[in-house]
C-alpha cells in the first residue's frame, strides 16, 4: 500500500506540470483557434535556459528562473510577433502548419548550442526524501507539487481579476466583440504567447531536475497534448484536471503494469485514455460544445 500512496504523490507531482504545460495549448487554443505544436520546443529551450544559467555562469537558481522567464517572455512575443502573426485571418491549417515547421527549427536550434547529451541540475531541491508516514516520496516532486499548485491559484487570480486577464478571456470569447471594446487583440495575442511560452519553460525546469534535460523533452508538447484535449481543448480548469488525471494514471501503470508486461503501458496509457473518454464526451471533460447551425 505504501508503494501506491508513494506513486500517486508522484503522479499529482508530474500531472500539475503536464497541467501547467497543458494551460499552454489552451490559451493559445482559445484566442486563436490553432494548436501550437512548438510547444514541446518552448519546454526545452526553457529548460536548457535555465541550466546554462546556472552551470554555466554561476547564477543562483531562484534569479536564474526569473531571467529565463523573462527570456521566455520575449520569445513567445517575438515568435507571435515575427512567425504568426502574418497568419491572421487566414485558415487557421496555416498556422497549426507554421507552427510545425517553427518547432523544426527551434529544435535545430538546441541541437546546434546544447547538442543531445543529457544534462543534469545541480541539486536544486533537498535530496534527502521526504518521509509522509509510511510514504518515502523524493523532495523534488513534493516542491514541484507545491510550485505548481501556487503558479496555477495565481494564474486562476490574474484571469478572473486582472484587467488583462479579463481582456484575454474576452478576447477568447469573442474576438469582434473585443475589438468593439476597445481591446487590441493583436497585443492580446502576442500576451498569450508570452504566458505560454513562460508556463512551458517552467514546467521544462521542474521536469528537468526530475529527469535531466535533453532533445528528447521535447516530446513533451505530445504527451501534453492528450492532456489539453482531455480536458477540453478550451478549459483552463480542464487542462489542469486532465494533467492530474494523465499524470497519475502514467505513474501507476509504469509501477504496476509495466514491470509484468515488459514496459511500454506507460508511453501509451494516455492516449489509451483519451481515446476512451472522447468517445463519450468528443468536447472533454470540460470542453465547451459547439453547435453550428446551417
Amino acid at each position: 500500500m505504501d508503494m501506491f500512496w508513494q506513486l500517486l504523490v508522484m503522479g499529482l507531482a508530474v500531472g500539475s506540470i503536464y497541467g501547467l504545460i497543458a494551460l499552454g495549448f489552451v490559451l493559445i487554443y482559445k484566442s486563436s483557434d490553432a494548436i501550437n505544436f512548438a510547444q514541446g520546443e518552448f519546454v526545452l529551450v526553457g529548460s536548457y535556459v535555465c541550466l546554462t544559467l546556472i552551470t554555466s555562469y554561476q547564477i543562483p537558481f531562484l534569479p536564474a528562473l526569473l531571467l529565463t522567464l523573462v527570456f521566455s517572455a520575449v520569445l513567445g512575443w517575438a515568435v507571435e510577433r515575427v512567425v504568426l502573426r502574418p497568419f491572421i485571418g487566414v485558415p487557421v491549417i496555416s498556422m497549426i502548419m507554421a507552427t510545425i515547421g517553427l518547432s523544426s527549427v527551434m529544435a535545430g536550434i538546441v541541437h546546434l548550442f546544447w547538442g543531445t547529451d543529457t544534462r543534469v541540475f545541480p541539486a536544486i531541491f533537498p535530496v534527502q526524501p521526504l518521509a509522509l508516514g509510511g510514504v518515502v516520496v523524493p523532495q523534488v516532486y513534493v516542491w514541484s507539487l507545491v510550485t505548481v499548485l501556487i503558479l496555477l491559484g495565481l494564474f486562476t487570480l490574474f484571469f478572473k481579476f486582472s484587467k488583462l486577464g479579463i481582456a484575454m478571456r474576452a478576447t477568447a470569447d469573442d474576438q469582434q466583440a473585443a475589438l468593439s471594446m476597445g481591446i487590441s487583440v493583436k497585443v492580446i495575442f502576442a500576451v498569450t504567447w508570452a504566458i505560454s511560452a513562460i508556463v512551458s519553460s517552467v514546467g521544462g525546469v521542474l521536469l528537468g531536475n526530475i529527469n535531466g534535460v535533453n532533445s528528447s523533452l521535447a516530446l513533451i508538447g505530445l504527451k501534453v497534448l492528450p492532456v489539453a484535449l482531455l480536458g477540453g481543448l478550451d478549459s483552463i480548469p480542464g487542462a489542469i484536471v486532465g494533467g492530474f488525471i494523465i499524470g497519475v494514471l502514467e505513474t501507476l501503470a509504469g509501477g504496476y503494469l509495466d514491470p509484468i508486461l515488459g514496459g511500454g503501458v506507460k508511453e501509451v496509457l494516455p492516449f489509451v485514455v483519451l481515446v476512451l473518454i472522447l468517445m463519450f464526451k468528443p468536447y472533454g471533460l470540460f470542453g465547451k460544445r459547439e453547435i453550428e447551425r446551417v
